[in-house]
């Protein structure tokens, strides 16, 4: 055992980390066995390369869509971002054909997503592109707009924050459009506010839930968040205290390093939601919470890795770890987190399958269980220390609402944090 956890330790540390992909036959307790097709590009769920100077442009803003209402019916409302490719493209398509909800799929490009959308067989009518680059708050301001044209009266039920990026061999930081480092911009502070431009619409919503997905790297009590190098560290916030714009590109205020960056931003994204239940869940009724969807290992995140690391990667997941789920797998858990009815509790951190605090045991079936791979059951999961440092969550939100410029008018109504 100690031999495979260094070997798999291995992996992971040339890896930075390990989120994501593959394909795998399951059978899920909420939407039953499902049937798998091969994909033939990988998905592009956490990375974005080449990158222009600008992100966005108001000449890009797209023409509100009316008449929404028309089309959602009687349906719940969700708005999943990142949802043109992997874990985000897989929870869209899982709640589109469960026939109980109208997707909004916001990514940053729509025409990709109305093209996988038809590869996935998304049932026609039951969802609609809207463009999001959460590397800009301009952009994500006009996106709210441009949803509340769409919808007209009616609240939106659900929100999952599932767009990011990740950079771990960049040498240097690019930039968001506001100045922002890209990983914490695009990951932390887009959601950030997009998630507060939304509370008070959400409000007037029954069984209203967001979720904000986290990950192990981002808590220092996992195999992946505590022995994986770096750890996520937000130190004394001194980079958010700066203003976390260029040319600081670390929360902790010290020099740039990718792999850190992201892990950063996870704790940032979890810390959210401790901070959003403590400040809206009661007077909203808003059912706020985070999750990790296990390893998704095969993934164009490692496309600059040698070859035989991408070949050796999803094998050690799959059978040293125990850590490996499949891209359909992933995106049916997320779908669960704001569809099951057992998910109705707040505040709380979602895993399946154990709490990836240790390497997989080998059960009876002959496959090891218990690190958060496919298969097994939900539960609510323990975060690491860091993560429920409050004071510090607390310091990190109002430096956040600073950050990216939100009004006093632009603030839910309903605050009711001591």
């Amino acid at each position: 055992m100690l031999r495979s956890l260094s070997i798999a330790l291995v992996l992971a540390t040339a890896a930075g980390f390990a989120p994501s992909i593959g394909n795998v036959a399951i059978k899920s307790p909420l939407f039953g066995v499902q049937s798998i097709r091969t994909t033939t590009e990988l998905n592009e769920m956490l990375t974005q390369t080449e990158l222009p100077e600008k992100l966005y442009f108001p000449k890009e803003k797209e023409t509100p869509k009316v008449l929404g209402g028309l089309q959602i019916g009687l349906r719940k409302l969700v708005v999943v971002t990142g949802a043109s490719s992997g874990l985000g493209l897989n929870c869209a398509a899982t709640l589109a054909k469960t026939g109980r909800h109208f997707v909004v799929m916001a990514c940053r490009d729509v025409e990709k997503a109305k093209k996988v959308a038809k590869e996935m067989n998304m049932p026609d009518g039951s969802y609609v592109p809207m463009k999001l680059e959460l590397g800009s708050t301009a952009s994500v301001r006009d996106f709210v707009a441009n949803l509340k044209a769409f919808k007209s009266a009616r609240p939106l039920t659900h929100l999952i924050c599932n767009a990011a990026v990740y950079k771990p061999t960049d040498p240097e930081p690019a930039w968001t459009d506001d100045g922002f480092e890209m990983t914490m911009g695009v990951n932390h502070f887009g959601h950030f506010l997009l998630v507060n431009l939304l509370l008070d619409d959400m409000s007037r919503a029954k069984n209203a839930r967001v979720c904000i997905v986290g990950s192990i790297t981002g808590n220092s009590n996992t195999v992946g968040g505590g022995l994986v190098y770096p750890r996520a560290d937000l130190g004394k916030l001194q980079g958010f205290q700066k203003g976390a714009k260029k040319p600081v590109s670390m929360v902790d205020g010290k020099p740039f390093f990718g792999a850190k960056a992201y892990k950063d931003s996870k704790v940032c994204n979890m810390m959210t939601v401790s901070e959003l239940h403590r400040r809206y869940h009661e007077s909203t009724g808003i059912v706020f919470s985070s999750m990790y969807p296990g390893c998704i290992a095969e993934t164009n995140l490692f496309r600059e890795k040698r070859q035989w690391f991408r070949k050796a990667f999803p094998w050690f997941m799959k059978y040293v770890t125990g850590g490996y789920v499949g891209e359909v797998e992933a995106g049916q858990r997320l779908a669960q987190v704001i569809d099951d009815p057992n998910c109705n509790k707040s505040n709380v951190y979602w895993s399946w399958n154990g709490g990836a605090q240790t390497v997989g045991r080998w059960s009876d079936d002959g496959r090891p269980t218990g690190a958060g791979g496919a298969g097994g059951e939900i539960f609510e999961n323990t975060q690491s220390d860091a993560v429920r440092d409050a004071e510090t969550a607390a310091a990190m939100w109002d430096l956040s609402v600073e950050a990216v410029g939100l009004s006093e008018k632009e603030m839910c109504k309903t605050n009711k944090a001591q």
